[in-house]
């Protein structure tokens, strides 16, 4: 049975999935579809986290509308995700960023990373 499942959620991979991490600030591409017509809609952030694995996994971006914070959970492989762009890459030391949700301003700032 569980070889059953593998084969099916590895049929459902995505090919050429974009190399982020968290704290990168990245502009989702997402197709929405609106009565019968689909268009694509930008969403860009930062990337507060990543997880699961295989077809499960999730990052979830967040940024600020108006003064309103607006966060949004993506699934990596899904078919609505037409693509994922790195903007700027972050300097962070830690897995998951929760914390900039309480800050505003200035200190919700990720450092950029040199290299």
């Amino acid at each position: 049975m569980q070889e059953i499942i593998k084969n099916i959620e590895a049929a459902q991979l995505k090919e050429n999935v974009p190399q982020f991490n968290v704290g990168d600030t990245v502009k989702v591409y997402g197709k929405i579809k609106e009565g019968n017509r689909e268009r694509v809609q930008v969403f860009e952030g930062t990337v507060l986290k990543k997880q699961g694995g295989s077809t499960r996994a999730t990052f979830t971006v967040r940024k600020n509308s108006n003064g309103i914070g607006v966060e949004k959970t993506w699934p990596l492989h899904s078919p609505n995700v037409e693509k994922v762009e790195v903007i700027r890459r972050g300097k962070v030391r830690r897995a998951k960023l929760n914390y900039l949700r309480e800050r505003s301003g200035k200190s919700a700032k990720v450092k950029e990373l040199v290299k």
